[in-house]
């Protein structure tokens, strides 16, 4: 999850939270492995997609789950721009930004897991 945030910053958009379901389990006398997710984003990507269909809003920004599974292998889990467009009936006229969208988390995810 740091390498996930630093990546997200580096890349110019901004972490709005990072939320620790783990820790909140714990607090609640729960077990679960590592999960945390990041939401971030920045207004330049993410307006245009909501001026075209505002109730995209409610996938924006953008989330990322960090988990680590039962054999205690890390995963990044996220859902596409390209999908959340598709789910909200965006038009045509925004598929230049979704696109942009998509290849920017692809590659911060990419930079994350290496």
């Amino acid at each position: 999850m740091d390498r996930l945030e630093a990546e997200v910053t580096a890349k110019g958009m901004r972490v709005f939270a990072r939320i620790d379901h783990a820790a909140g389990a714990t607090e609640a006398g729960l077990a679960l492995r590592p999960t945390e997710v990041l939401i971030f984003g920045n207004a330049r990507g993410g307006t245009p997609l909501m001026q075209s269909v505002q109730t995209i809003g409610i996938d924006l920004p953008l989330k990322a789950l960090v988990w680590q599974d039962g054999a205690g292998v890390t995963w990044l889990s996220y859902n596409d721009p390209a999908w959340l467009a598709k789910r909200h009936e965006i038009g045509s006229d925004v598929a230049e930004s979704v696109n942009r969208l998509s290849q920017a988390l692809r590659a911060v995810a990419e930079a994350a897991t290496v």
